[in-house]
């Protein structure tokens, strides 16, 4: 979807979203894009799991769901890109239509359903990229994100054995348990059952030759009491890091795009308020121990900003890229440098979680005096 709506006119804005996205596709594999000077401000550069990123702000799953154009995004100034949803077999996903966009909201509504070409596909891809890589071609930091397919009926096997298969050729991994378009899997944000596969998953990777980072991807339509418990179970399991968060099955009021009604996950927007509020909560509950990716209805470095002071290391966008197109990724990155020197900051490391932090430490202080 990436620029064509924004740019392409009336005629491509009558296009089925999906059919613009497979352009989107193919007009990065064509290699005719133009590539834009990349932000490089070393106030942007941080170091997070041992990797360092040139900036922080990268692409969230859903776009190159199968690892096709990975270099190309990277080339148009992401800090990172995530692929997937990646399951163990191909799938097909949910009948269409299935995607839809809200434009007076600048917001969209996805009920895609893990559609992928699957495991043995995908990381014969991801594979053949890091051999170009370890050749002196393109280079730059790509995570996999896994989940089980649709009828699975042991989804922690599952994720585990991508895991195991997209270990040696991403440079993280994260565990989808918030998409709110696969039946019960929302289930496995529980206590016992999150406990369970992060144990498993955490297991499998463990073996791995090469033990990538782990995260775990969360919705943002949890009680305080499933936040305590997942801040719980995630630092008791000593993975990595925490994604907050996916799609809201929510419908704020106020929503005026005329498939507001449709059933799937709500993104964009809507989604910064209560996503950046989540985020902000498991920065709380964590203390700060382990790092946090701040996604949800970012469309401007200011946006970007607030999600780093609420307490994330990186942070991911996808829907403000159907109607800004790939010159936000430079131009939040940009504002975002600014406003890290505007408040003094040299190292935009020294900005995570001080909306957070700051007012704990007062708390703190004020009741030892």
């Amino acid at each position: 979807m990436f620029d064509y709506y924004r740019l392409a006119g009336p005629l491509v804005r009558t296009l089925d979203p999906e059919r613009a996205h497979r352009l989107s596709i193919r007009a990065l594999q064509s290699g005719l894009l133009p590539r834009p000077a990349v932000v490089a401000d070393p106030v942007l550069e941080t170091t997070v799991w041992g990797l360092r990123f040139v900036n922080p702000v990268g692409l969230a799953a859903g776009f190159d769901k199968n690892a096709q154009v990975v270099d190309p995004l990277l080339a148009q100034g992401f800090g990172f890109v995530e692929v997937g949803t990646v399951t163990p077999e191909p799938q097909a996903g949910n009948p269409r239509p299935r995607l839809f966009r809200l434009p007076e909201d600048g917001a969209v509504i996805n009920r895609m359903g893990f559609n992928n070409d699957g495991l043995a596909a995908i990381s014969r891809r991801l594979a053949a990229r890091r051999r170009g890589a370890s050749q002196g071609r393109s280079a730059g930091i790509v995570g996999g994100n896994v989940g089980p397919n649709k009828n699975e009926t042991d989804p922690v096997a599952a994720c585990a054995r991508a895991v195991t298969v997209l270990a040696a050729s991403v440079d993280y991994l994260v565990v989808n348990v918030s998409s709110p378009n696969t039946p019960g899997l929302r289930g496995l944000q529980g206590r016992a059952p999150l406990a369970d596969l992060l144990a498993r998953v955490r297991e499998a990777r463990d073996a791995c030759p090469i033990p990538r980072p782990l995260l775990v991807k969360v919705a943002p339509d949890l009680t305080a009491e499933e936040r305590a418990d997942i801040a719980d179970v995630v630092l008791a399991t000593g993975i990595d890091g925490l994604i907050a968060t996916n799609t809201t099955i929510a419908r704020p009021p106020g929503l005026r795009g005329r498939y507001r009604s449709e059933a799937g996950g709500l993104s964009g927007r809507p989604l910064f308020a209560p996503s950046t509020a989540v985020l902000a909560d498991f920065r709380r509950l964590t203390g700060g121990r382990l790092p946090l990716v701040g996604v949800g209805g970012i469309a401007s470095g200011a946006d970007a900003y607030a999600k780093i002071r609420a307490g994330a290391s990186l942070v991911q966008l996808y829907t403000a890229l159907v109607y800004g197109g790939p010159a936000l990724i430079g131009r939040i990155a940009t504002e975002l440098a600014a406003l890290l020197r505007r408040d003094g900051f040299t190292a935009l490391s020294d900005a995570v979680g001080v909306d957070v932090d700051a007012p704990a430490r007062s708390e703190e202080d004020r009741q030892s005096t």
